[in-house]
């Protein structure tokens, strides 16, 4: 992937950049594979909003992503390199000889026609999917499963991967993208391979409209609301926040707390937090 840089034309195109969409094979979705996917809007069942800053946005379809890799000792050949409005990794679909078609994750170095399995017998190799057990020290794995069976849940955004690092009884140690070294147990199954749209963190949004094209809306600063608004609010001209610490609108610690709880039972499987 590489980026495309606007000139300046207009205020708006200054200092914008885009993809250059190299990797796009095609620009429809498997018709069978998408669904209507519900806005939430940052609202929960009451119709209350829980979540600020949420709404508006361009109308999305939901790609269903195998992130189980369960078609097990199946061989798959990759038809197409698609775009993913629903997340930043670009997906490939993949056609199984049992005539089934999913959609996974796009590694980098994977190109159409390839073909891709996963199982205890796939050779190793970009996109195949094995137990951590069965992969060797030293490569580069995402869509990680934390529980056997139940689908890759970590390393699954743009240009992330995690380093198989040592193997010792029933787990196997990884470090993950934040520099956070783990435990997982070692009949978890990973992808090899680097996740592909490596260069989305050196995009330039370039103007507000194109954030509220992705439904995020604006968010105003507390230090220059009315003290009746929020706790950092009130003062002549620019004054500080005027409290020991910051906090929320609902009085709750803000801005660089940590807020994993206590004693939470994964801590057992951390071995280095993260910076």
């Amino acid at each position: 992937m590489a980026i495309r840089i606007f000139k300046p034309m207009t205020p708006g195109t200054r200092n914008r950049g885009v993809s250059t969409f190299n990797e796009i094979t095609k620009s429809k979705p498997e018709k069978t594979l998408i669904r209507v996917n519900h806005r939430v809007k940052g609202r929960n069942n009451q119709g209350r909003i829980t979540i600020r800053h949420r709404g508006g946005g361009h109308k999305k379809l939901y790609r269903l992503i195998d992130f189980k890799r369960n078609k097990y000792d199946i061989l798959g050949k990759v038809a197409s390199i698609e775009y993913d409005p629903n997340r930043n990794a670009r997906i490939a679909l993949i056609h199984y000889e049992d005539g089934e078609k999913r959609y996974i994750l796009y590694p980098q170095n994977l190109k159409v026609n390839d073909f891709v399995s996963s199982g205890a017998d796939a050779e190793i190799q970009i996109g195949n999917s094995l137990a951590l057990e069965d992969i060797p020290l030293g490569l580069d794995v995402h869509n990680i499963e934390l529980t056997p069976k139940r689908g890759g849940q970590i390393v699954r955004a743009a240009g992330t991967s995690a380093k198989i690092l040592a193997k010792e009884g029933n787990y196997v140690t990884l470090r993950l993208p934040s520099k956070e070294i783990r435990l997982v147990r070692k009949e978890c199954f990973a992808t090899i391979g680097v996740i592909g749209n490596g260069d989305f963190n050196n995009m330039t949004i370039g103007k507000a409209g194109r954030t509220r094209w992705l439904g995020i809306k604006p968010t105003v600063r507390g230090v220059v609301m009315n003290p009746c608004d929020h706790a950092h609010g009130g003062g002549e001209g620019r004054s500080p926040i005027g409290r020991k610490r910051p906090i929320t609108p609902w009085g709750k610690p803000a801005l660089g707390v940590k807020t994993r709880k206590n004693n939470k039972s994964s801590d057992n499987y951390i071995i280095r937090r993260r910076k």
